[in-house]
């Protein structure tokens, strides 16, 4: 079925769409509906080109058009379409990428269990850590703490550990009582007047630990984060932020979990962003990028003290009651084996590492025009925080949509990026080349404008 980008029919399906849209709005104008896309551009039905400046949702690492994907998943559907992984059954193609994985981690790890998505491998990583506790005959320590502003997945248990408002109301969420919150960690917001960023390192990490001993910490189970929060605004850590983070959690016994559903794959510059800020978690989770996003899957990493202590407890009950239909489809994980290859025979992380410098340099050119207040971000990864005042700091009222309009005039500059509220990201393939980042970045810089002139006129600009 082809449908006009705006019929009735267009917009009903879009309705099934995972995009956190105002639908009030998404019925009045329709979607965006993409027909086609070839390395890090796409087009939309009326053949009008985009350069996709987020890689689809931070996940589209290989580009739109890599003809090995397509063969990898051609060869393993004709081979053996679908297997479980219950029952002490498996394919080759999972095993292999499991054993792959593991000897890819950044930290000592010992099994790899499949899901289908961040948000499951989220779910999997909470039901391991009360599992792990019950285990080792630790019964309360059950709460885990999540960041203000993080993102971990739109499960009901996922979207619970999530620290935006936006994914909580009118779901009734969170859920579980056993979700705490703990400071976001952004200088450029919450940084005290006269402070450094060592020193608000050490505010959030000293709030952390009292928020810790305030709950007790034989309640208190995990910890999670990502290394670069991703959709709270691509927020970078402080200078000695995880230090600090992790020697509280060693000091109280409290699990760590590294979110690496952006991060991980080469996005910062390393495979992994726990090697670019020198993360020692306990359960790793990735997704997005393990496959480039052709087809889904994700994993979690889990160590072996947690691995153990499982084994141990499913003997007594005679069984590890865990597991997905899809739980390491062979045809995902066979695409994610030759998407690992490519990532190897290409050093693909170094490319990032060549080319980030003409992202990061180039975003932060823009810290000096009158809507940008913040330019952060690392590796191919980037986010600009506009600001109706850029001296003060001074936001914009969020009824303005000052960032939903950028996005808009983006697009139509033939850009796709990210509003997070009024924090702009970029999240580019990691195949792009240094020439497609500058076209990137002068297409961005027209949008500015475009947006400056449009704020003035609307008298949102001091």
């Amino acid at each position: 079925m082809n449908f006009a980008p705006n019929s009735p029919e267009a917009r009903d399906i879009a309705y099934h769409l995972h995009g956190q849209t105002d639908l009030k709005a998404h019925e009045s104008k329709g979607p965006m509906i993409i027909g086609k896309g070839s390395g890090v551009r796409v087009y939309d039905e009326a053949g009008n080109e985009y350069i996709e400046g987020l890689a689809g949702l931070w996940s589209v690492s290989l580009g739109f058009n890599e003809p090995r994907l397509v063969e990898a998943a051609k060869r393993q559907l004709e081979t053996l379409p679908y297997y479980h992984s219950f029952a002490h059954k498996a394919a080759m193609p999972t095993i292999d990428l499991a054993e792959k994985l593991i000897g890819l981690a950044p930290v000592p790890m010992s099994k790899v269990v499949f899901q289908n998505s961040g948000s499951e491998a989220v779910d999997t990583a909470m039901k391991f850590v009360w599992y792990y506790h019950n285990a080792i005959g630790k019964p309360d320590k059950k709460k885990i703490i999540a960041r203000v502003s993080a993102y971990h997945g739109t499960g009901i248990a996922s979207a619970s550990l999530t620290g935006l408002t936006r994914m909580h109301e009118a779901f009734d969420l969170p859920i579980t009582d056993r979700v705490r919150r703990t400071d976001c960690p952004h200088f450029y917001k919450f940084g005290e007047e006269g402070e450094t960023e060592e020193q608000f390192a050490t505010r959030c990490a000293e709030n952390l630990e009292k928020l810790i001993e305030e709950e007790g910490p034989e309640t208190v189970g995990a910890f999670i984060a990502e290394p670069v929060m991703g959709a709270g605004g691509v927020i970078v850590p402080p200078a000695t932020y995880f230090e600090k983070i992790q020697a509280v959690l060693k000091k109280h016994d409290i699990l760590f979990i590294a979110d690496e559903v952006i991060c991980g794959f080469g996005r910062t510059g390393n495979m992994w962003g726990c090697q670019t800020f020198d993360l020692e978690p306990d359960m790793i989770t990735c997704a997005k990028a393990l496959s480039s996003s052709y087809l889904p899957i994700s994993a979690v990493f889990i160590n072996d003290k947690i691995y153990q202590a499982a084994k141990e407890k499913s003997g007594e009950i005679g069984v590890f009651g865990h597991g997905y239909t899809y739980s390491g489809h062979p045809v995902p994980a066979a695409v994610a084996l030759e998407t690992l290859k490519i990532y190897e025979e290409r050093d693909i992380v170094g490319h990032v590492k060549s080319v980030a410098p003409v992202l990061q340099d180039g975003l932060r050119r823009f810290a000096g025009h009158p809507l940008v207040g913040e330019v952060r971000g690392v590796g191919l990864i980037g986010g600009v925080e506009l600001m109706a005042d850029r001296d003060k700091a001074t936001p914009f009222a969020p009824a303005a949509k000052v960032g939903p309009t950028v996005q808009g005039m983006a697009e139509q500059n033939g850009l796709i990026i990210r509003a997070m509220g009024d924090a702009i990201g970029f999240c580019p393939p990691l195949v792009i080349s240094a020439d497609d980042i500058e076209e990137l970045l002068s297409r961005f810089a027209k949008t500015l404008d475009d947006a400056l002139e449009w704020a003035n006129g609307e008298g949102l600009v001091a």
